[in-house]
């Protein structure tokens, strides 16, 4: 069975493949041929991108050798990649020669993507087979009505118009989709700050970078009444109901630990029901032991490092205030 083709775009919105030319990708910063077992088709929900400033690479079977397309029938044609839906685990990216006045792109994960027999097809696997961000089950306007009359039942809500006219409207986020639609995981993003200095924030980025942060950070810390006020009902109604602190569109909640602490004893007043979770760098020990002993179910630590030297070593950033570290 052949790899599929290399596809390319020219850079209006039109994607097409071009003939002969297998489909490359690349591991760090050398072309790699995919075998069939590193393809799926491109799952439901996964977005297309046209890399500027870029020449596409492929692989042609007959010459033996990997090779750059930056024109195709004459015209100007750039590399694709795929940003894959939830749930699924780049594993090579797109391939192509970065030209030295190439925009930098924006931080997203840009897989490698070919065409063959009317489908695209990706470097990737599914690691998470849980199914509570499958956008395939997310109809966009069953959660276009559902979000506004959220909004409108929560109207004084800050947490809750930030959910939903930044997570949901703007950004589409699974999460903030699955709050407005009263199942699963309901985000709960409370920090606006954060003591780490990570390279791929998606949330924030320094002033003086080049690289855009995907999505804005929530610019106020919510409230205890905003936070249970969305949070009780979620775990009171929904089927397998999360409630989850630590989201991508925040900082490091053991920042603002007190009002996190606050809202989970109050949240536990008035349900035992569901999972509360926090996702953190767990920088804090003593804010986790916390809000453990209030009734915390779950963590999720995030680590840049396996190695102790770099796990201990905290880079505060510059907009961090002094008062929260």
């Amino acid at each position: 069975m052949k790899l599929p083709f290399m596809v390319v775009s020219d850079g209006c919105g039109n994607i097409f493949e071009i003939p002969k030319i297998t489909m490359a990708g690349m591991a760090l910063t050398l072309p790699v041929l995919p075998n069939h077992e590193d393809l799926i088709p491109l799952p439901h929900g996964s977005d297309l991108f046209t890399l500027p400033g870029r020449v596409a690479m492929g692989y042609d079977p007959g010459a033996h050798d990997f090779v750059e397309i930056p024109t195709y029938n004459g015209d100007t044609v750039y590399p694709v990649a795929a940003f894959m839906a939830p749930a699924h685990l780049q594993l090579y990216r797109s391939a192509y020669r970065r030209l030295h006045d190439a925009p930098v792109l924006s931080l997203y994960s840009y897989t490698s993507v070919g065409w063959q027999n009317g489908t695209f097809y990706v470097t990737g696997t599914r690691i998470d087979p849980d199914t509570r961000q499958d956008l395939k089950f997310m109809n966009a306007d069953t959660i276009q009505r559902k979000a506004v009359t959220v909004r409108k039942r929560y109207s004084n809500n800050r947490l809750a118009r930030h959910l939903i006219d930044n997570c949901v409207f703007r950004y589409g986020c699974p999460a903030a989709r699955n709050f407005v639609m009263g199942r699963w995981e309901c985000p709960l993003p409370t920090s606006p700050y954060c003591n780490s200095g990570c390279i791929g924030c998606i949330s924030k980025q320094p002033r003086d970078t080049t690289i855009m942060a995907s999505q804005d950070r929530i610019e106020f810390i919510p409230t205890v009444e905003e936070i249970v006020e969305i949070a009780v009902p979620h775990l009171q109604n929904a089927p397998c109901p999360v409630v989850s602190f630590g989201q991508g569109c925040e900082g490091e909640p053991l920042l603002v630990g007190d009002v996190i602490e606050e809202s989970i004893r109050e949240i536990r007043r008035r349900t035992e029901r569901g999972v509360i979770n926090i996702n953190t760098n767990a920088s804090r020990p003593e804010v986790v032991e916390r809000l453990c002993k209030v009734g915390l179910d779950s963590i999720r630590v995030s680590l840049n490092s396996a190695q102790e030297t770099i796990i201990l070593s905290i880079i505060v950033r510059r907009d961090t205030p002094t008062s929260m570290l």
